[in-house]
């Protein structure tokens, strides 16, 4: 008896060992800490030979640019997945938990850190004495970054309060304000920039949360139908946003990179080569999302799908941090 109790309690212990959930949540945390990574230390490589100079803090500004930038994409994509799913005729009524509060938290706090950042002069405060919070209503980056603040704070007490629709206006709101401080009115054409900027980070959020809440509405619907077919679904209107996401940023880079120097850009500026980089990534997010549509389509067993929608899944996560490190850069300035 004290024997089968031994073993019982052994598998047990192993059991709770080798929960799968555990497993990846770790795998999660590694994902993140990589992703992490590429803002850190990314300036240094991309401005490696190019005689420019970065503003200081550049590493740190990028990923807290990253961290906003997928603070926005999860509840927007959460709200868009499950509006798919709504859709969906015989759609079970489980959901997973949102991530939406911790999401909207994580941005608040992100936002708030940046427009201190902006209070100080653009430079990373070391006292507090550095921070002038009365200066930011006085300018046009220093009311965008209070924009932004107040964006997230009020999206997270829609979700902390469980009223997911009412994160629409506040999360648009912060989408704009990123939009417009993307292109200051001393740039030419400023609001053609804007609105190129507002078009693609929309379609980004949306491509990238949506596929997110996506995988996991399929992992919580394992072996219902309505599964395959909301992946499918999803895969019909992704299709339009990687169109969108392209056209938009090909048109944003011309901009700023006209085409008569652009191949010299790309691989002589620091905007450039993150440019670049940001390429190589959605081309090989592309392909990845190719073979998911192909395994959805034609293999027996529509699930086999899953393992390259979680590599793009991944792979559009770098894109996210690319992002991120693209807007702390300096824009190029070599024109000819």
């Amino acid at each position: 008896m004290r024997l089968l109790r031994r073993t019982a309690g052994a598998t047990d212990v192993r059991g709770r060992a080798r929960r799968p959930g555990t497993g990846r949540a770790a795998a999660l945390l590694v994902l993140v800490a990589l992703g992490a990574l590429i803002p850190l230390l990314g300036p240094s490589a991309a401005l490696h030979g190019t005689g420019e100079a970065a503003a200081p803090g550049v590493g740190g500004i990028g990923l807290l640019r990253t961290v906003l930038i997928a603070a926005v994409s999860v509840p927007l994509g959460e709200l868009f997945a499950h509006r798919l799913a709504r859709r969906l005729p015989g759609a079970p009524p489980e959901r997973p938990c949102s991530w939406a509060p911790l999401a909207t938290t994580t941005g608040f706090l992100a936002a708030l850190a940046l427009a201190a950042v902006v209070s100080a002069g653009d430079l990373v405060p070391h006292r507090l004495g550095q921070i002038d919070v009365g200066g930011l209503y006085g300018s046009r980056d220093g009311r965008l970054a209070l924009l932004e603040v107040n964006g997230f704070l009020l999206a997270a007490l829609c979700a902390y309060a469980r009223r997911p629709a009412a994160q629409v206006w506040p999360l648009a709101a912060v989408v704009v304000a990123e939009a417009l401080r993307a292109h200051p009115a001393t740039e030419q054409s400023p609001l053609v920039g804007s609105g190129l900027t507002l078009v693609h980070l929309t379609c980004a959020a949306l491509w990238t949360g949506g596929l997110l809440h996506t995988l996991r509405l399929l992992r919580r619907w394992r072996g219902e139908a309505a599964g395959p077919a909301l992946l499918a679904r999803y895969a019909r209107v992704a299709g339009v946003l990687l169109a969108a996401v392209t056209a938009t940023g090909v048109c944003s880079s011309l901009r700023r990179m006209p085409s008569a120097t652009i191949l010299d850009q790309l691989t002589t500026t620091a905007y450039g080569r993150a440019v670049l980089a940001k390429v190589i990534l959605v081309a090989a997010v592309a392909l990845l999302a190719l073979w998911a549509r192909l395994q959805l389509s034609r293999a027996p067993d529509p699930l086999t799908a899953y393992p390259p929608a979680r590599a793009e899944l991944i792979a559009l996560g770098a894109v996210i941090a690319v992002s991120g490190l693209l807007t702390a850069l300096p824009l190029p300035i070599r024109w000819s």
